[in-house]
């Protein structure tokens, strides 16, 4: 029997979780396209100083997607975070030797190819682009600012976002619209909405290939909101936004009814974080 081919989009923690799960089922192929516009922590120095792209939340995909006898030794790898020395405290492992790949190859796609095939992953994983980009944002009273590092600054919380973009305009990577017009069912998030998952759409033919692509779009709302990105949203609100870049209304959305611990909702709380 024929397995389906699933293609998730996203970024960050969120598209790593849905990859683990989907992965234990065994009976679908798995494809993850991944936002390349991150510009903080370990990710956000290897790409000032060598001018790749960010290869973080690439790095978690293929985390999700090891598969094999030593699966744990490879996540192991991949995740290990240097605690000292010069120069190396803070980054992570994974990182630094996708950085190496990105060096060896010149080209981003290839190099993610390479650490597949290295790491056994049981899946694909594609940058949405292979172009070197910076996230802008325009929020509602003015301000604009360059770099995705920008959503997560406390002192921007609770303004509005009225529109995210991309600079430089770029291209869908060839293989991650080939993924997305093969699949028979795409699953947008959960994630930052708009760190994680809207800056995909923005790339040039995105929009065209998600709307002639014959799978069924999913979007996953997330848990809580974030309070310096998506403060006071509701879920009707995040659909919105996702129909608006996406070009395409998700034909289904999955978000949670069940009660959140209320350890969980005051952990939150503390940070003007509630439940969607």
């Amino acid at each position: 029997m024929l397995k389906a081919t699933i293609t998730v989009i996203g970024g960050g923690t969120g598209t790593s979780v849905v990859l683990s799960g989907l992965k234990q089922t065994r009976k679908c192929k798995l494809n993850a396209i991944v936002v390349v516009s991150d510009s903080g922590g370990s990710t956000g120095r290897l790409r000032d100083e060598f001018g790749f792209l960010p290869v973080g939340d690439l790095r978690q995909c293929l985390v999700a997607l090891a598969d094999g006898e030593f699966q744990e030794e490879v996540r192991d790898v991949l995740l290990y975070r240097f605690n000292k020395g010069n120069g190396l405290t803070g980054h992570n492992l994974g990182n630094l030797i996708l950085t190496a790949l990105e060096d060896l190859h010149q080209t981003p796609g290839k190099a993610i190819e390479t650490a597949g095939r290295i790491f056994r992953i049981d899946g694909n994983v594609y940058p949405i682009t292979e172009r070197n980009v910076n996230l802008v944002i325009e929020y509602k009273n003015g301000l604009v600012k360059i770099g995705e590092s920008n959503l997560d600054d406390p002192n921007l919380g609770g303004q509005k976002i009225t529109a995210i973009k991309l600079s430089p305009r770029a291209s869908l990577y060839k293989k991650a619209a080939k993924a997305i017009h093969e699949a028979d069912l795409i699953v947008l998030g959960p994630g930052d909405l708009y760190g994680s998952l809207l800056p995909n759409t923005l790339v040039r033919g995105f929009k065209s290939t998600l709307r002639q692509s014959k799978a069924r779009f999913i979007y996953i709302v997330n848990l809580m909101t974030h309070y310096s990105q998506t403060h006071g949203m509701s879920a009707s609100d995040h659909i919105r936004e996702v129909t608006r870049y996406c070009g395409r209304k998700p034909d289904s959305v999955i978000i949670n009814t069940k009660p959140i611990p209320s350890a969980v909702l005051t952990h939150y709380a503390s940070q003007k974080e509630f439940p969607v």
